[in-house]
């Protein structure tokens, strides 16, 4: 087994803080206000500011989602002041309600699975990072890892739309999220915050930022419970059912470190620590369905700028998450008894790797940026009874960039990435990308390239005998896609008005689907699509700003995503329209916010019958009130679902009869997985 890369970067820590850098500058940056300045390459020195705190952007990975915009790639950022806004207890839910062109479906409201979709994607194309480490797993493709994500702890949430393999990897055919936790601060900061809803559900989150001398330093927690709320409608429930109340807990604790080593050099190490037990509920025979969750996620990064052209980090990583799951139903043939399903059966994963990324400027409006990851991640589910499973990733990856210093008003890029496994195929993607600054603000962008994507050992190898049954046979997938837009952002005095219209397609061949229903064990099963499948797409979204006291933000988006029999692909809706309205008065200590959702045809095959379950609104509001001048003390009160729609994901269960063991169904019906019912919340913040 190759060593951890933390030996590795210790060895390397000493190296760089040796010899020739012994004589380099030892002060660390003194504190400014925020403002960007540029040498005479164009290389930045940016301080950020984020709400009330100043940040300090020491490496390339805090800005890389700027510089892609800046080259013309797609970027929302869902900031940490619209979370606490509305009240949102996860990130899946913040997601839902607040990113313009993506939709999160959630299974049973917070901390529970989700169906995501970007750009007219399925869930497994899009790559989820905390703090620029991915999160995914090969294990498991149609399940964000979400349900273990407290919004308490994010700074904002950047979302790249469109093919992001270049950089991120293999994974990000549609788009990448990037989760930023609590910020670095250069004076002492904190917050506290307390809350209850109506779903018995409590809340509490605390961080504290500050720095001494060169060292920075953020530490935050988070927990929420929940003694249960119903998670079906009334008619689905089986008598057999006695676990009828969905609950849930999370905890989290996480740590920043930061230091100027010296001028040249910047050490950062994180650590985050979750435990959560999670309910997964249904609505028949079960007495206990319970996943037992303990998550780590650390990492060690050094930012070397050795020249004025030059500047790279190395950044090492590991992610483990364990869960053990109990399944017990209720015994139908012999009342009172119980059938033991999964006693504390084991599925997690456990990832570690290195990833390099640099930046030099050869000329005058003439970049290079290259980089390579190593990835070595393996797993195992006694659930799904996948074996377990071990694979290591090599991946190169260079793009050239050009500025307007060297074609004025345009930026344009090209590159490509090698990735070769251990298990599977090699495969090398491109991409090309640009945007070109037109009179009157306005801007036109586009990006092309192709995306790979390796089936998923679940996909391989699943074998449930209540749900699916993967296919060793599966052939990778690929696909080719592209985006264009065009758009423009005014601002005149205390009103500014942006807007953006963006058309995507993608070609996909070999996707994997469940491509049929076995009537005689009663699972879906994995395949090969035949044929090309097209998606198509348009993205329109704007916004307006009044007297710095009210804003207006609002998004639709039209997906055309076709298998081969012309038919809307599954779990991908047809619409999605999300609008919201801020009113924040600067002279009045209280604010509002409304958000609306509405999903349009989705579709979803049960037991081998395609169902709409779609065309849905969910209206969001909330209220701010501000206790002191300073807005140290703030009551926040909210309203999520406020029409109380009933809406969610269809599924195939199994009506009560004695006849059946556990594992029998002779009478399968369906029933619906309820998204978060109408839901009251009341919360206090204290900031210093």
């Amino acid at each position: 087994m190759p060593a951890p890369p933390f030996i590795s970067l210790t060895f390397l820590v000493w190296f760089l803080t040796s010899g020739t850098l012994l004589a380099a500058e030892n002060t660390a940056p003194s504190a400014m206000p925020a403002h960007v300045t540029k040498n005479k390459y164009g290389s930045k020195k940016k301080r950020l500011q984020h709400e009330h705190l100043t940040v300090v952007g020491h490496s390339l990975e805090d800005t890389l989602p700027e510089h892609l915009a800046r080259s013309g790639v797609k970027v929302d950022v869902v900031r940490a002041q619209a979370i606490r806004n509305g009240n949102y207890v996860d990130v899946a839910q913040a997601l839902s309600a607040l990113a313009p062109s993506m939709s999160v479906a959630l299974k049973n409201g917070p901390f529970d699975y989700a169906d995501v979709s970007l750009m007219g994607s399925r869930t497994e194309d899009v790559l989820w990072l905390v703090d620029g480490v991915r999160i995914n797993n090969r294990l498991y493709g149609s399940t964000p890892p979400l349900d273990t994500l407290p919004a308490a702890i994010v700074d904002r949430i950047e979302i790249l739309d469109g093919g992001q393999s270049l950089f991120y990897g293999t994974q990000a055919v549609a788009g990448a999220v990037n989760i930023v936790t609590r910020p670095f601060s250069d004076h002492l900061t904190g917050q506290i915050t307390a809350s209850g809803d109506s779903n018995t559900g409590r809340h509490l989150d605390g961080y504290l930022a500050n720095a001494i001398g060169k060292h920075r330093f953020v530490v935050y927690a988070s927990g929420d419970g929940t003694d249960g709320y119903r998670a079906f409608r009334k008619q689905d429930y089986q008598p057999s059912a006695t676990h009828r109340d969905r609950k849930y807990s999370v905890y989290t604790v996480g740590a920043k470190y930061n230091v100027d080593i010296t001028s040249k050099l910047n050490l950062t190490a994180t650590y985050q620590h979750t435990i959560a037990n999670l309910d997964y509920a249904r609505p028949y025979r079960v007495a206990k369905n319970t996943n037992d969750r303990v998550e780590d996620l650390a990492t060690l990064k050094l930012d070397f700028h050795p020249l004025e052209r030059l500047n790279f980090y190395v950044k090492g990583y590991y992610h483990n998450w364990d869960t053990h799951y109990d399944t017990i139903y209720n015994d139908l043939e012999h009342p009172g008894q119980r059938d033991v399903l999964y006693r504390n059966a084991y599925w997690g994963y456990e990832d570690y790797g290195v990833n390099v990324l640099g930046r030099a400027i050869l000329h005058r409006g003439l970049e290079a940026w290259f980089g390579y990851d190593m990835q070595r991640y393996g797993g195992q589910d006694n659930v799904l009874r996948i074996l377990p499973q071990t694979e290591m990733t090599n991946a190169g990856f260079a793009q050239l960039r050009m500025t307007p210093d060297l074609l004025p008003h345009a930026h344009i890029a090209a590159g490509f990435r090698y990735n070769s496994p251990t298990t599977g195929r090699s495969a090398t993607i491109w991409n090309v990308v640009g945007r070109y600054d037109l009179p009157f603000n306005l801007y036109a962008r586009g990006e092309v390239g192709t995306n790979f994507r390796l089936p998923t050992a679940e996909e391989l190898f699943a074998d449930d005998p209540q749900d699916e049954r993967g296919n060793p046979n599966l052939k990778p997938e690929r696909s080719l896609s592209a985006n264009f837009s065009l758009g423009q952002r005014l601002q005149s005095g205390r009103f500014g008005i942006h807007w953006d219209l963006t058309g995507f397609v993608r070609r996909i061949d070999n996707l994997i689907d469940y491509t049929t229903f076995d009537e005689k064990t009663g699972q879906e099963v994995f395949g090969n699509e035949n044929g090309t499948v097209h998606v198509n797409g348009v993205s329109i979204s704007g916004g307006m700003e009044f007297n710095h006291s009210f804003s207006w933000d609002t998004a639709f988006t039209w997906n055309h995503a076709r298998q081969n029999n012309g038919l809307q692909m599954v779990q991908i809706p047809r619409s999605l329209v999300k609008t919201s309205l801020d009113y924040h008065p600067k002279d009045l200590p209280f604010g509002l916010t409304a958000t609306f959702v509405y999903t349009g045809s989705q579709y979803i095959s049960v037991s081998g019958q395609r169902i709409n379950y779609g065309n849905y609104p969910v209206l969001n509001v909330s209220g701010r009130y501000y206790i002191d001048k300073e807005r140290r003390h703030t009551l926040n009160f909210s309203i999520q679902n406020l029409t109380g729609a009933e809406y969610g994901r269809p599924s195939r269960g199994c009506k009560d009869t004695s006849a059946d063991g556990p594992y029998g169904c002779s009478l399968p019906y369906r029933y619906v997985s309820l998204g978060w019912p109408r839901t009251f919340q009341l919360a206090y913040t204290y900031r210093f």
